[in-house]
């Protein structure tokens, strides 16, 4: 599957043009932003991660090639607005929204980390608007303890963040190929997040248990796991394919915990592979 161009100027979209693609919807009385690639159905939306943005996705979006993309910017990142909760279900609850207010035909959720695991509840929850799951980079619950690198360094953010703030370099890791304009990007839409923001929902996140929630979900599921994902491991990944009947896992093998950015074409081809005919 090669890249072409998808309604964006080159393969890898000019990063400093990506706010100006976004659209806004009003979903549940929140403006909700996201940037659409015109293409075929089914459709594929895009749940990015924790501090991330639809941006998130600018690497992976050429090597989808002719299909319908929808990447929104969750509640509280990027542009779209914050409201009053920021758990896993406020997350999910605005996708189901999104899909009913754009009359998406049962798309294929693609979520990353955090994104992951707001696709997990609203497959769960809403398993009439869901054609296919893919879950990358996930787990079920996080079991970070208090002195888990990302909740140290979360918590010791002031505002401003700064762009350059040695925090990034840890939590945008990954290999070497990956554009450095689109690594700014994500330090400057994360800064942009305040830090008490950063710190409310990573505790949503840290509270969040989908064991019990992950059995109501009966749709086709792909999951992707990066071979050195410092976040969430070899067991985080077993556990999702054992509760996820009939899964199929891919394993990144050169990745850490970003394989879309690190390997788009894996991941472009390891979705193809699983919902070419959905």
């Amino acid at each position: 599957m090669k890249p072409e161009a998808l309604d964006l100027p080159e393969q890898q979209a000019e990063q400093g043009a990506w706010a100006g693609r976004k659209r806004f919807v009003d979903v549940g009385g929140l403006d909700l932003a996201y940037v659409e690639v015109a293409g075929s159905e089914p459709s594929l939306l895009l749940v990015h991660g924790f501090t991330d943005t639809s941006r998130s996705f600018s690497l992976l979006a050429p090597h989808l090639s002719g299909r319908r993309l929808i990447m929104p910017d969750l509640r509280g990142h990027g542009a779209s607005q914050a409201g009053e909760g920021c758990a896993v279900a406020d997350f999910a609850e605005d996708m189901a929204g999104l899909i009913r207010r754009l009359r998406v035909e049962r798309p294929v959720v693609v979520g990353h980390s955090l994104g992951a695991m707001v696709s997990i509840a609203l497959a769960a929850r809403h398993p009439e608007l869901i054609g296919g799951l893919v879950v990358m980079a996930g787990t079920l619950k996080t079991d970070f303890l208090p002195d888990h690198p990302l909740v140290a360094g979360v918590a010791a953010l002031r505002d401003p963040i700064s762009l350059a703030d040695p925090f990034y370099d840890w939590w945008h890791a990954c290999g070497p190929g990956v554009p450095q304009a689109f690594l700014a990007g994500l330090a400057a839409d994360a800064s942009a997040m305040p830090a008490a923001r950063w710190r409310a929902i990573l505790e949503e996140i840290r509270r969040t248990d989908l064991t019990a929630a992950v059995r109501a979900v009966r749709v086709r599921t792909l999951v992707i796991a990066g071979a050195c994902d410092p976040l969430f491991g070899e067991a985080h990944q077993q556990a999702l394919v054992e509760a996820l009947a009939g899964s199929r896992l891919v394993w990144a093998q050169d990745c850490g915990h970003n394989p879309h950015w690190e390997d788009p074409a894996l991941v472009a081809d390891a979705i193809a592979g699983t919902f070419q005919n959905a």
